[in-house]
């Protein structure tokens, strides 16, 4: 049975100077690569199966998620639950951003990429903004782009699931 273990910043920094874990980061490739734990191993949410984390080379080793905060790996995690495989998943308590909060170094590059959660936001604000700004100034029609963004964070909220999270996470600036 597949069980969720959360495991702390300094425990993990042991765990992977002994080799004891392997280090899974769910986030978006350009997310990972303008900056990562060391040693981790980058496979997006989306893409995030048992076949994909149960290596032979991970044989024996604890299986540790995370993302920005710790959002994106609970998903993953339950992901791996629901695949019913008989390993531990263990989930990084807040994240990347709780790993440097704690003074542990990660590999920066010069690219750097607004994490998703943010473009989200910003995407989302700005339709706001515009169906209101359209809507006031040149017809109410365009208030529609407004309640289109409601209706989406709600379905969002009520359900987990964010369509418009999977369009921009395929958005050229987040791939390799």
């Amino acid at each position: 049975m597949t069980t969720i273990n959360q495991v702390n910043v300094n425990t993990l920094a042991d765990w992977l100077n002994s080799g004891e874990a392997i280090l899974i980061d769910v986030r978006e490739t350009g997310e990972h690569q303008s900056e990562y734990i060391d040693g981790s191993r980058n496979l997006p949410l989306s893409r995030v199966t048992l076949d994909e984390v149960h290596l032979p080379e991970h044989k024996g080793k604890k299986i540790v998620v995370h993302c920005l905060s710790g959002g994106r790996s609970a998903k993953a995690c339950q992901k791996l639950v629901c695949d019913e495989a008989s390993i531990n998943v263990w989930d990084l308590e807040g994240g990347i951003n709780a790993w440097k909060n704690a003074g542990l170094k990660v590999v920066a590059s010069r690219k750097k990429t607004i994490p998703l959660d943010r473009q989200l936001q910003l995407t989302i604000g700005t339709m706001v903004l515009v169906g209101v700004g359209l809507g006031y100034f040149v017809s109410p029609e365009w208030l529609a782009l407004s309640a289109l963004a409601g209706a989406g964070l709600t379905n969002a909220g009520l359900t987990g699931i964010c369509p418009m999270a999977n369009v921009m996470a395929k958005m050229p600036w987040n791939q390799a």
